[in-house]
C-alpha cells in the first residue's frame, strides 16, 4: 500500500484487528519507524488518550491527506 508513510503522519487500518478492538477505517499517528515498511502506530480517542500502540506493516494501513496534494510532494 502506502510506500512514503513518515514519521507523524496519520493514518487509517485498511483491516478490522478484533483481537485488539480495533476496526477498518481507525485512526491513528505513526509514531516511530521501525523498518521500511513497519511502523509503531497509536491509536487515541477523541481526548487525545491512548488506546492502543502497536507495531504495523504499510499493507495494513492507509496515509490520510487534510489538504490536496500533489503526487511530487509525496
Amino acid at each position: 500500500m502506502p510506500a512514503n508513510i513518515r514519521l507523524l503522519d496519520v493514518v487509517a487500518l485498511t483491516t478490522d484487528l478484533p483481537d485488539i478492538g480495533l476496526v477498518r477505517g481507525q485512526v491513528g499517528t505513526v509514531v516511530e519507524l521501525l523498518a521500511l515498511d513497519a511502523y509503531e502506530v497509536e491509536f487515541s480517542d477523541d481526548e487525545v488518550r491512548a488506546h492502543a500502540q502497536l507495531p504495523l506493516r504499510d499493507r495494513d494501513l492507509m496515509s490520510l491527506y487534510y489538504q490536496p496534494t500533489r503526487q511530487s510532494d509525496r
